[in-house]
C-alpha cells in the first residue's frame, strides 16, 4: 500500500520536493484509510508544520533529531545490535529479503533504515507488510516514546506505525528501555558515543544526510527495482 511509501517520505530529510508533495501524501493516507482518525489528525499536524516551516529550520531540526541523536536513529538494527558484528549479519539477511521480493537498494541508505523498510513494505501484500513491521514493533515503540517526550511532530509517524501492529502494551527489552535520551546539542558527549568503531555496510553509511529526492516520483514508483527490471 502507498501508505507505507507516504510515511517513508515523511521520515525523509525535508527538501523542496517533499514540501511540494505534502498534499499528495495527505491524499494517499486519507484515500487508503489505513490510519484511524486520531492518527490522521496527528499526521496532519506534522504536514502543517512541514508545510509552514522555514525549510532550513526544518532541515536543521531533522538533523538534530535523527542524525545527531543516536537514541533516535532511523537505522533500526543500531538499537538492538549497536556496532556489533551481529548488526552486519542482520542487515545481510534483510537485504536478501528485499532481493527475494524484487527490491534492490538503489540509494546510499542502509537496509535497516526505516524509510527504506517502509518503501519495501509498500510493495508487499498488506498482511505480509504488517507481519514484517511487527518484527520491529519494540523498536518502533521506543522511538515513538522518545519522540513524544521531545514533543516532536515526527512522533505522529512512529505512533501511526505502532498503531498498525501493536494491539497490547509492549514491554521493551532492557537494552532499549535503559537508553537515556541524548542531547544533540552536547557535541562532546556525542563525539564520545560515535568514537566507537562503526559497521560499514554499503557505499555510504550516512543515512539521512541531505540528498536530492524526487518525492513526487517516489509516490508512484519504488525507490529500488529488481536488476531484471
Amino acid at each position: 500500500m502507498k501508505t507505507f511509501k507516504a510515511l517513508s517520505a515523511l521520515l525523509s530529510y525535508p527538501g523542496e520536493d517533499l514540501i511540494a508533495a505534502l498534499p499528495q501524501i495527505e491524499q494517499v493516507l486519507q484515500s487508503e484509510g489505513l490510519l484511524g482518525p486520531r492518527r490522521m489528525d496527528e499526521i496532519r499536524s506534522l504536514l502543517q508544520k512541514l508545510g509552514q516551516g522555514d525549510l532550513y529550520d526544518l532541515q536543521e531540526r531533522y538533523v538534530l533529531l535523527f542524525d545527531r541523536s543516536r537514541s533516535l536513529s532511523l537505522n533500526l538494527f543500531e538499537h538492538v545490535h549497536g556496532e556489533s558484528r551481529d548488526r552486519g549479519g542482520a542487515m545481510v539477511d534483510l537485504l536478501e529479503t528485499y532481493r527475494d521480493g524484487g527490491f534492490d537498494l538503489a540509494g546510499s541508505e542502509l537496509p535497516d533504515h526505516l524509510p527504506v523498510l517502509l518503501e519495501y513494505l509498500s510493495t508487499r501484500p498488506l498482511p505480509e507488510a504488517l507481519a514484517l513491521l511487527a518484527d520491529a514493533s519494540h523498536i518502533l515503540v521506543a522511538l515513538a516514546e522518545r519522540l513524544t517526550r521531545r514533543e516532536s511532530a515526527y512522533a505522529a509517524v512512529l505512533g501511526a506505525l505502532v498503531a498498525l501492529v501493536v494491539t497490547e502494551p509492549v514491554e521493551l527489552p532492557e537494552e532499549l528501555a535503559a537508553v537515556p535520551d541524548d542531547d544533540p546539542e552536547d557535541l562532546a558527549a556525542l563525539d564520545a558515543v560515535w568514537e566507537e568503531a562503526q559497521v560499514t555496510f554499503g557505499p555510504d553509511p550516512n543515512a539521512g544526510c541531505p540528498v536530492s529526492r524526487d518525492i513526487l516520483a517516489r509516490m508512484d514508483a519504488p525507490r529500488a527495482q529488481s536488476p531484471a527490471q
